[in-house]
């Protein structure tokens, strides 16, 4: 048996599917479905039983799930949103729960891989790189919970016994529920529906012209196959990896390949920075992706282009269609 956490989420769905078409159907899918739409990236999959993220806690607090019955464990549930401000609750749902679960999967000799993140690395000036631990300033709560499991599997020397993986702007199908933690894809694209223009924040920053601000978008296909990678052949990777593309690209360059997808005009209208980000915002992201060649895995990442042209035809435009 699978254990995925965060299952009916973007990325999580997305793993959810391929293990599915890998053959693997034995899955218990762990979540908070609330009220959004989330509940439909669970559609046309096969699962064996779905907890709510509070039951799941408790049956693990009690001791009452079998580690004789899990084969794997997958943490992929998490806050994700950047502008959280309460950061008890980020601290509870994105550490705390992160080290509850990596307790059970140490102690059982149990795989475990789990989403880390980009947001990590605050600021960037000092780099990207996902071997320098001591270096990294996150801006905001989120950054700083992702952060903090890192270290405390660093310093319980627990990393020759998971994967951690490090998602830089990732983007594609699944993610509709996600609202103002939406990619910049899915926005653009509800923005040339509705008005005919995209909104591009105007530059923080004199290294950077309006639009020009540059991040390290990578398609959630990429993802899910190097994740496939690492499950399928987990004994021989150990480790907090990177995983995007190490080639950004900017907001206008992302706006015009939008507009190119669905015919339209190119239009983009530049806007001031809100107040909430312009000391948290990220103007250059860039995976360092050597310790993932090195680990042996020399992945071809799609072209980027060609990526959200799939995502807006093959998915946007069908009715925000399901992976």
């Amino acid at each position: 048996m699978i254990i995925l956490t965060g299952g009916a989420g973007f990325i999580g769905s997305c793993f959810l599917r391929k293990l599915n078409s890998e053959g693997i159907k034995d899955i218990i899918v762990v979540d908070h479905l609330g009220n959004e739409d989330k509940w439909k990236n669970l559609t046309g999959k096969e699962l064996s039983i779905y907890y709510h993220k509070r039951d799941f806690r408790n049956l693990l607090k009690e001791n009452l799930l079998n580690p004789a019955d899990i084969q794997y464990i997958v943490h992929m549930g998490a806050c994700s949103a950047t502008t959280e401000r309460d950061s008890d609750f980020i601290m509870d749902n994105n550490f705390s729960y992160s080290v509850e679960l990596a307790e059970f999967a140490i102690q059982n000799e149990i795989p475990f891989m789990y989403a880390s993140s980009a947001a990590t690395y605050g600021d960037g000036k000092d780099g990207y790189s996902d071997n320098e631990f001591d270096l990294i300033k996150p801006l905001n709560p989120y950054g700083l919970s992702k952060h903090l499991f890192d270290k405390w599997i660093i310093n319980n020397k627990h990393y020759n016994q998971v994967i951690g993986l490090k998602y830089f702007n990732v983007f594609g199908p699944n993610e509709y529920h996600k609202k103002s933690m939406a990619s910049m894809v899915f926005k653009a694209f509800e923005q040339i529906n509705n008005n005919g223009t995209i909104n591009l924040f105007k530059s923080n920053s004199s290294e950077f012209t309006d639009g020009g601000q540059m991040r390290d978008f990578v398609y959630v296909k990429d993802v899910i196959n190097i994740m496939w990678e690492f499950f399928s052949k987990g004994k021989n990777f150990k480790g907090i990896y990177n995983l995007g593309t190490s080639i950004p690209h900017t907001w206008n360059e992302l706006a015009e390949a939008v507009f190119s997808a669905m015919g339209k005009p190119i239009n983009i209208n530049y806007i001031d920075m809100p107040a909430e980000l312009n000391k948290q915002y990220q103007n250059y992201t860039k995976a360092e992706m050597t310790k993932l060649e090195k680990a042996g895995i020399k992945y071809k990442f799609a072209n980027f282009n060609d990526s959200i042209n799939d995502y807006v035809k093959n998915y946007l435009m069908q009715n925000n269609k399901i992976l």
